[in-house]
């Protein structure tokens, strides 16, 4: 049978691009079709602007340490409607890079919502296309509790757009969201409060970034309070919000942010017409190769519920294009050791298994940690700490684990990330100059482990 396309991808996010692009570069035809905006999640509403964001939020803190090495900045001030202008116009030019990348790749690209038709059909914009495979990369959606009074809170996809900034805003959820968020807010002046209904926040993190970032948020000035959550929310004549929390007590503010969890984006796709199961979280169950339980679909990126980041969703694309069109070049993608960062402030880089799921999964641990003042702020009244730690197979001293909640962690982290790649020891770490004098000489002049 001849098809319109060897493959459709739905959803020009990170994973769906990937796809596309190498797809059509190994010579298949391929349509691309997105309803929203191109670049997805992390380009519009996710990883670049709140970068932007937390990179802007850092300057309260530089004008003050400035101080300290003889700058005199004068009274600042900060406007959030410049901020948001200028971060839209540089995702309104990644949007564009985007557009180019597919065009200029051969990829067919239909700007419309796609629904599935059947197992080889995809109709966008009343018009049906028939395609060999159908690949689902319709990435996450965030979602609100159902609490009374929810219209009146906002998601990570509003906060980008908001038209001023909030005197003062609370900030819902323990996961990493919520945090960057709420240091972004922090860091901008709002009056900011983080409420979590667990006993500590970034759960699956290691313990000792949970607990060094708990202080350092305090330090700053923010609220943060755990075993916390909102039974209710109701809007006041003065446009203010109160919350009625389940302990009984009530807290006012002017805006809510909800960062408790993201749900597979899949509304009106259409699945009803063909045979994709889903789990008991609604995401699309998928083999080893992608490839949902109707053979002629696959799914990747966040909307089959695995490692949520952006660039698992383009190693995931990349390994799709390649199976299917350059088999001679593909390779599964290694899901062990993939680093990640927390633009927190301060910064969290991690990499490998935490203390607890090493000593979980049997391993017998050396610990090795240090907390220090950073060199940058000695001339200065900032008490920040940055906190590092390897976590060390004592049986073969590999190194398992490295952690950092710090200035550039993520940067940092990412070198470490190479090092445990290749199975690094201890004594490789040990035996490796540092580059003197900065905070990632830290991690091979650690020699003494701490006893727990």
């Amino acid at each position: 049978m001849a098809y319109d396309f060897d493959l459709f991808v739905i959803g020009a996010g990170s994973g769906g691009v990937r796809a596309a692009r190498f797809a059509a570069g190994f010579g298949a035809r391929v349509a691309v079709a997105e309803s929203r905006y191109l670049g997805g999640t992390c380009v519009n509403v996710g990883c670049v602007p709140k970068k932007l964001l937390v990179y802007g939020a850092h300057y309260s803190e530089d004008f003050e340490q400035a101080r300290g090495f003889g700058w005199s900045v004068g009274e600042t001030t900060f406007d959030w409607a410049t901020l948001i202008g200028n971060k839209d116009r540089e995702i309104n030019r990644l949007n564009g890079i985007y557009r180019n990348l597919l065009v200029n790749s051969g990829v067919t690209l239909l700007e419309g919502h796609a629904r599935i038709a059947g197992p080889q059909r995809v109709e966008v914009n009343g018009q049906t296309f028939s395609a060999e495979r159908i690949l689902i990369a319709t990435g996450g959606w965030p979602q609100v509790p159902d609490v009374p009074g929810r219209e009146h809170a906002i998601t990570s996809n509003e906060a980008f757009y908001l038209k001023t900034l909030p005197k003062r805003i609370v900030v819902v959820g323990g996961g990493y969201i919520a945090v960057e968020f709420a240091s972004i807010f922090n860091g901008l002046g709002a009056d900011t409060s983080l409420l979590y209904r667990g006993e500590l926040f970034l759960r699956g993190f290691d313990g000792g970034v949970r607990t060094h970032l708990h202080e350092e948020l305090v330090k700053r000035g923010m609220n943060v309070r755990f075993n916390s959550d909102i039974a209710r929310i109701e809007k006041q004549a003065d446009g203010s919000l109160l919350l009625s929390l389940k302990d009984g007590s009530t807290l006012e503010t002017d805006c809510v942010f909800y960062a408790t969890g993201r749900r597979p984006m899949l509304d009106n796709l259409g699945l009803e017409t063909v045979d994709v199961k889903l789990d008991k979280h609604g995401y699309v169950e998928v083999d080893e190769y992608y490839q949902s339980s109707e053979p002629s679909i696959l799914a990747i990126g966040d909307v089959i519920g695995g490692v949520q980041l952006t660039p698992v969703a383009l190693a995931e694309g990349m390994a799709v294009a390649r199976r299917l069109f350059k088999p001679d070049q593909y390779r599964p993608v290694d899901y062990n050791h993939i680093p990640t960062a927390v633009f927190s402030l301060p910064n969290i880089g991690t990499v490998g298994l935490t203390e607890e799921d090493a000593i979980e999964a049997g391993y017998q641990v050396q610990i090795f940690e240090s907390r220090f003042r950073p060199m940058k702020l000695t001339l200065t009244d900032d008490q920040e700490r940055t906190f590092m730690k390897l976590v060390v197979d004592a049986s073969t001293d590999r190194v398992l684990g490295c952690h950092m909640v710090g200035p550039d962690a993520g940067e940092i982290v990412q070198s470490l990330a190479i090092a445990l790649k290749a199975g690094a020891t201890k004594q490789v770490f040990d035996d490796t100059i540092g580059v003197h004098p900065t905070a990632a000489e830290e991690f091979v002049t650690m020699r003494t482990p701490v006893s727990r």
